[in-house]
């Protein structure tokens, strides 16, 4: 009785190059979450441009659109409101995508120590994210939409008589 055993050789040529294929697609998306993070900050300011746009258009005109300042306010509040959900859903999807940067990382490292060498790369570290521009993007999110309801509360609101 004879057992066929696999041909190790040909058994771990396979393994490297599925391990290549894995490495590949893993720098790929480690990509796409770079991009999408530019991309979601376009969003953002393209939106909040809008509805801000939107808000202080209301305000100018809500006397010659025969609105009751009442109205107006909610209106203005509304906008903002809506304005504040737009960057949140925004923060959101950017620290998803730093979460799944930091798993593609380290699949990243677990492939290179075991086919190249321990230590090959370096694993990231959570504890450098003030490095990372995903950090600055998400303050400049939550900057602007402070200042906005700020403004909105110091000059526009009051000005609403």
């Amino acid at each position: 009785m004879t057992t066929s055993e696999p041909n190790t050789s040909e058994t771990g040529a396979l393994r490297d190059q599925f391990a290549l294929e894995r490495y590949r697609y893993i720098l790929q998306q480690i990509q796409a979450v770079n991009e999408n993070a530019h991309r979601f900050l376009a969003i953002y300011q393209t939106l909040a441009t809008a509805l801000v746009g939107a808000a202080l258009a209301l305000f100018v005109g809500y006397r010659k659109w025969g609105l009751t300042p009442d109205v107006a306010r909610s209106g203005v509040i509304g906008l903002l409101a809506l304005t504040t959900m737009v960057a949140a859903f925004t923060a959101t999807l950017i620290i998803v995508g730093v979460l799944a940067w930091l798993d593609y990382r380290n699949e990243e490292c677990d492939i290179t120590d075991e086919l190249v060498g321990p230590g090959f790369r370096k694993r990231p570290r959570p504890g450098n994210f003030l490095r990372w521009h995903e950090t600055y993007v998400i303050l400049f999110i939550v900057f602007s939409v402070v200042l906005m309801w700020g403004l909105c509360g110091l000059l526009v609101l009051p000005g609403m008589k």
